[in-house]
């Protein structure tokens, strides 16, 4: 029709314009010119809110009668139809200011999150005999080579092979000082290269790697609705109907029973107070402030590098009372570490060169851990005859001697006296052709903010924590203190973790909910039984984040309790929400039955407290 009606704030702008001309002509210097009024009021009407009307019939032809189009556009043409212009007008405009400032809303909120599609790589550096070519992330394959240039993004996972330079990956976990890059270093795809030019070996597909997962969680996250969202949702499909037939009734009915002074103004007065109702009863507020809230508080734990895969989640964090953790990984940095040496029959130096020969074949953390304090690459022609021993350790001939390398059982199993080492860790012990030579005492470090993470979650008013590791009593216990957990359990396996959340459930209270964090394989069944899973997300399996339902993108176990604070918020925002509205709503739907809330007073119990409720949820955006 007009160009400046492809665009709301245009058409506003402009129908307002006319709609003030109207007022100032026939409300203030009062002219009794009837159509010319007439016909101002109309043309601003529909500059203002033919849109409105057309989705209106539109969506009843389409089956889809009750909603707000359909409400706002029978209130308004009614009020027309009783001679009421400029409240017919001024319904509309209040109510697609409404809806600009809504859109603004919902816009910023949205993009609060999309924002993590920038994250997503255009092309990728491929390395081939004729030099680099740009192609498509999804055409490269596991052990190609691609090289990263500095500024841009890292296209895929993989292990850096040439090359140092800082990665920026703030867009992934939220993290504001970037992390050192080199030759060895895993990256992961999403990040932007800094400085300098790196070399990397891919090691996952497209479909696989960090930044298509991130984007696969960020694109769903609306689709799992919270309660209340449902009850929302449930509670709009009856509602509209029922507040409908309501005004058609307070129409008809009264002035029937109460005909006075004459039938024709008696219908009339009702009538007028029958729109008014149709006005206030519009659900706007609830139907947008709350999805809202829940989207904004996915948006606002984002920032901190915390992913939620829906609002659903996000609500059950906000309930939790008993949080569970893993042990290695999560708790501790997952690398183990020579901590102290016992030597007998043998020196340090000899004890260490001797367990690193031993275990040389092998690939487990303990034997890497005693590999990396050896210093030096074993020479595998001094070993011969190795065979692992399952839960023991292992055997092997080192320079022409039966060596055995591992638990107290091995050595026990062969009849070998030895001293018992006390301190919390995993101990090896060393014999030669059947004599004791020592032990060498290896630990986990603790994550810098594991012990803050737990204070910080009894702040928050977290009941209970609890460690469920499959490492040994010592270990474990010592950990469990030196963090100030609640309780410990050891020597799990993975059905043992089950069967302990099993336990957690069935003595939480009606509202509460467990959680559960982890980040190994075998991590996944109990993430996945617990009432909240989360994940560790930068060094965890690809199964155990799958599982979950919350990925921390950092590693921190201290982000747990900000994001637990972050879920109390959003739910407190979205119960607020409800209650401001519905009390409004209602107080002013009876102040119009008994005709003490004119037109003016309705459209601000919908549009003024959609605006106030959408303002309240922007609330939910905001995190430290």
């Amino acid at each position: 029709m007009f160009t400046f009606m492809k665009k709301r704030l245009p058409r506003v702008i402009c129908g307002g314009a006319v709609f003030l001309i109207a007022v100032i002509l026939f409300a203030f210097i009062r002219l009794e010119l009837f159509w010319l009024e007439l016909a101002l009021y109309i043309l601003a009407f529909v500059i203002i809110g033919g849109d409105i009307i057309y989705k209106a019939i539109r969506n009843i032809f389409r089956g889809r009668v009750f909603n707000e189009n359909f409400l706002m556009s029978l209130a308004s043409v009614g009020a027309f139809f009783i001679g009421e212009f400029p409240e017919a007008v001024f319904v509309m405009l209040f109510y697609q200011v409404g809806e600009i400032f809504q859109d603004y809303a919902v816009g910023k909120s949205r993009r609060s999150i999309a924002g993590l599609m920038d994250i997503r790589p255009d092309y990728a550096n491929l390395k081939s005999e004729d030099g680099l070519k740009k192609v498509d992330p999804e055409e490269v394959r596991v052990g190609d080579v691609v090289v990263v240039q500095p500024g841009e993004r890292i296209p895929l996972d993989g292990i850096v092979l040439e090359g140092r330079a800082a990665i920026d990956m703030s867009a992934l976990t939220g993290e504001s000082l970037p992390r050192d890059a080199a030759a060895g270093s895993e990256i992961l795809s999403g990040g932007i290269c800094l400085d300098g030019v790196l070399t990397v070996r891919v090691q996952k597909e497209f479909g696989e790697s960090t930044v298509s997962k991130i984007l696969n969680l960020v694109e769903n996250a609306s689709d799992k609705k919270s309660k209340q969202e449902a009850f929302i949702t449930r509670f709009a499909k009856y509602y509209t109907p029922a507040v409908v037939l309501a005004a058609v009734l307070l129409a008809v009915v009264p002035p029937l029973i109460w005909p006075t002074p004459t039938l024709s103004e008696a219908f009339l007065s009702w009538t007028y107070r029958a729109l008014t109702f149709l006005v206030v009863s519009c659900p706007c507020a609830l139907v947008i402030s709350v999805p809202m809230s829940f989207f904004g508080g996915i948006g606002g734990a984002s920032k901190l590098g915390v992913l939620i895969k829906g609002s659903n989640y996000l609500e059950a964090l906000a309930k939790t009372e008993t949080v569970v953790f893993d042990k290695t990984g999560t708790l501790t940095k997952g690398i183990f570490r020579v901590q102290a040496l016992y030597p007998a029959a043998l020196d340090e130096t000899a004890l260490l060169e001797t367990a690193a020969l031993a275990e040389s074949y092998s690939s487990h953390p303990i034997s890497q851990s005693l590999k990396t304090a050896y210093g030096a690459d074993p020479d595998l022609r001094r070993v011969g005859d190795v065979q692992e021993i399952a839960g023991r350790g292992v055997r092997a001939a080192v320079d022409g001697k039966t060596v055995l390398a591992g638990n107290a059982l091995l050595l026990e199993d062969h009849g070998i006296r030895f001293v018992p080492v006390e301190e919390p860790g995993t101990v090896v012990y060393i014999a030669i052709d059947g004599a004791y030579g020592g032990a060498v005492l290896i630990a986990d470090e603790m994550k810098p903010d594991a012990a803050s993470a737990i204070a910080g979650l009894k702040a928050a008013g977290i009941k209970r924590t609890v460690m469920l590791t499959g490492d040994n009593e010592a270990a474990g216990r010592a950990a469990a203190v030196s963090l100030g957990l609640d309780e410990a359990y050891t020597q799990l396996l993975p059905a043992d973790k089950v069967e302990r959340m099993e336990v957690f459930l069935a003595g939480k209270s009606k509202n509460g909910t467990v959680a559960f964090i982890g980040d190994g394989i075998n991590d996944a069944p109990v993430l996945a039984r617990a009432d909240v899973g989360i994940a560790m997300g930068g060094v965890g399996s690809d199964a155990a984040i799958e599982a979950a339902d919350v990925v921390i993108m950092t590693d921190e176990p201290s982000k747990i309790a900000a994001a637990i604070a972050v879920a109390k918020k959003t739910r407190r925002i979205a119960t607020q929400n409800i209650v401001f509205a519905l009390s409004i709503k209602a107080a002013v739907l009876i102040l119009s039955v008994l005709n003490l809330a004119n037109m003016w007073l309705a459209v601000f119990a919908d549009v003024g407290v959609s605006f106030l409720a959408i303002l309240n949820a922007f609330r939910a955006l905001r995190v430290r």
